[in-house]
């Protein structure tokens, strides 16, 4: 009875656990970039965010104040802590070794005492405290001390401070919305009335412009990036928002006529053809009936139309001007915190978070919509 309607698959259980394991596995990518959105810098470059629970070991450097030198029965003292010093951030490690050359900065363990090249001893605790001995003054600068220590776990928000307190990234936000919100909102507007002429209407050369359609989909977007722009730079809307909506719009077109189309084709055509028996135009019908009817795969395109534009680089580059006033969030993580902090994980990962909080918003209120859009059409 294998195979038969109604009956259930002894598979079931192969597929969700495949199923499972690719969430998993798109999961872990974005697990760890929040993870590392919340670590500092130096802890980031020391261990990966899988370790990021445990403590981190990592060398630094600092250099006893030759100021606090003390005398003790003929010898010059400096004690101190190095945790004290300010070439070591965080909280209060545990020094698992210390050395005075920064070619091997953990050749004495803890407690050890190791001889100066000039003369005197220098020894390091596990709590940090350290003290230096010398036969003589030490001048003006007192011998460096290098030291590996076990640094706790540390978190905080930092990150997304700098990010949000960065120049100009409001502006960016307010920007982004900006472009986003036409270019969802006018391609569907234009669509919606190409898909139901496509679905009811009949007209000569229909077929033609369906094919056309389904052509334009495999068209690439760079392909059409440079007689765009020249296109845009002759009518007069050059590089301006006007602009960049014309281009979302035009890259766009295609999915959305395409998507909709199907999904109105699919409808139910007693109620159309009673409605038009009744009297009503096309416009009422595709208002009143056929338009309400629609919103899944309205919805569906929406989010698909929203999450491109908002995370959008190429095109935003192409069709904005490059001034701070008219740069958008990726364009301005690209351009300022990249630029000056390419080597700065936690900043860039707080603010790839801080980007996609407004898709993912708008992604789980109308999830519920996207599977029903996208199977539009394929079961009649």
């Amino acid at each position: 009875m294998q195979g038969v309607a109604g009956h259930k698959s002894r598979l079931t259980w192969a597929v969700n656990l495949t199923v499972l394991a690719l969430v998993v596995l798109w999961l872990i990518p974005t697990a760890g970039l929040l993870v590392s959105s919340f670590r500092d810098r130096d802890q980031i470059s020391a261990t990966g965010w899988w370790q990021a629970p445990f403590a981190v070991e990592q060398t630094y450097r600092m250099r006893a104040d030759a100021g606090a030198a003390v005398q003790e029965g003929g010898q010059y003292v400096i004690v101190g802590n190095v945790f004290d010093s300010d070439g070591y951030a965080g909280a209060a490690g545990r020094v698992t070794g210390f050395g005075i050359t920064g070619r091997d900065p953990a050749g004495f363990a803890p407690g050890a005492v190791a001889d100066l090249r000039r003369g005197g001893t220098v020894s390091v605790q596990p709590d940090g405290a350290f003290r230096v001995t010398a036969p003589e003054d030490f001048g003006r600068r007192g011998p460096n001390i290098y030291f590996q220590a076990a640094t706790p776990p540390r978190f905080s928000l930092d990150n997304y401070a700098r990010v949000l307190g960065a120049d100009a990234m409001g502006q960016a936000f307010i920007n982004t919305l900006t472009v986003t919100i036409p270019a969802t909102v006018i391609p569907i507007l234009i669509a919606a009335f190409a898909a139901y002429a496509l679905a009811w209407m009949e007209f000569p050369g229909r077929g033609l412009l369906i094919a056309a359609v389904v052509g334009l989909l495999v068209v690439p977007l760079q392909l059409a990036l440079v007689p765009l722009l020249k296109l845009h730079q002759t009518v007069g809307i050059g590089q301006s928002f006007v602009g960049i909506w014309m281009a979302h719009t035009g890259f766009g077109l295609p999915l959305a006529v395409y998507l909709l189309r199907n999904y109105m084709a699919g409808l139910p055509r007693d109620i159309i053809e009673c409605a038009k028996v009744d009297g009503a135009t096309d416009f009422q019908v595709f208002t009143r009936i056929v338009l309400p009817l629609s919103f899944p795969a309205l919805a569906s395109f929406a989010i698909f139309q929203f999450l491109w534009v908002w995370n959008d680089l190429l095109v935003a580059k192409v069709f904005l001007p490059s001034s701070d006033e008219a740069k958008v969030m990726t364009v301005k993580i690209a351009d300022d915190l990249l630029g000056s902090r390419g080597g700065d994980w936690g900043i860039l990962a707080a603010a790839a978070f801080t980007s996609i909080a407004v898709p993912l918003l708008v992604f789980f209120t109308l999830q519920r919509y996207l599977v029903r859009g996208l199977l539009a059409g394929s079961v009649k």
